[in-house]
């Protein structure tokens, strides 16, 4: 009489693992954001600002109003939000649109850690290509007088957080986030933010400004809304940010998953 061995039960799949930061996830994210495509825009945003910076410093001279308006205008209202943008969206838009984005669900990773991992990567990048060239650009024009480089520098730091957090969720909501980041960011940031008063509450840039003004000399720099007020607002905006695209990401269902 034959006998035949129990069949052995099929092992339970991996739990997620309850970390925040994932290594690998990083180094994909980095990868993707510093290919040749988004490298170059990358690159050519802070070239053209330290251009411009050498160039008005070589025709006018030292000059703290033409340096203001040039880290303040140029470089915070128009080129961070840009790169913000970019890598933002260029976090998670592609591979949610390519749909790439299942492999990495497949893994036993956390959505929250996935998120918050592309999150923090995202800031690095925004940070590093704004946050230094406008430094250097503040030298250049004025030699750093009244604290201006340093303080837009901060600025622009400070800057980077929100917007990655904002522009992250715009790559998990939607197929077209780099058009609405355009659009905030050229709209509204740079447009409406500046010209409407009441607009200027709901603004990154003016947000912070307001950071920034306490880094400067008086007088310096100038934000419309006021430091508690601003750092309320950032903080309340980059953590709703960041939970609702991890929420968003959680309801990417793969197949036969419950």
């Amino acid at each position: 009489m034959s006998t035949t061995s129990p069949v052995a039960p099929p092992a339970p799949a991996a739990a997620p693992k309850a970390t925040l930061f994932h290594p690998t996830v990083a180094r994909l994210t980095y990868r993707a954001l510093l290919g040749r495509r988004r490298a170059l825009i990358l690159f050519a945003l802070p070239a053209l600002l330290v251009a411009i910076a050498v160039i008005v410093r070589a025709l006018t001279g030292a000059d703290d109003a033409t340096a203001g308006g040039i880290l303040g205008g140029f470089a915070l209202g128009t080129m961070v939000p840009l790169i913000g943008v970019i890598a933002g969206t260029g976090a998670i838009g592609p591979e949610i649109d390519d749909g790439s984005v299942i492999y990495l669900l497949a893994k036993p990773v956390r959505r929250s850690t996935i998120i918050f991992t592309k999150l923090l990567v995202s800031i690095g990048v925004t940070a590093a290509f704004s946050a230094i060239p406008v430094l250097v650009a503040g030298f250049i024009l004025n030699g750093n007088s009244q604290q201006i480089a340093v303080a837009y520098a901060v600025a622009a730091a400070v800057a980077s957080v929100a917007y990655s957090a904002l522009f992250l969720l715009f790559g998990t909501v939607t197929r077209h986030a780099v058009v609405l980041g355009l659009v905030y960011a050229l709209v509204w940031e740079a447009f409406v933010g500046n010209i409407v008063p009441g607009a200027r509450t709901l603004s990154v840039q003016q947000w912070a400004l307001a950071v920034g003004q306490k880094v400067g000399a008086e007088g310096a720099l100038n934000s419309a809304v006021q430091l508690p007020l601003a750092l309320c607002l950032l903080v309340a905006v980059t953590g709703l940010a960041t939970w609702y695209a991890a929420r968003r990401l959680k309801a990417l269902t793969l197949a036969g998953e419950e």
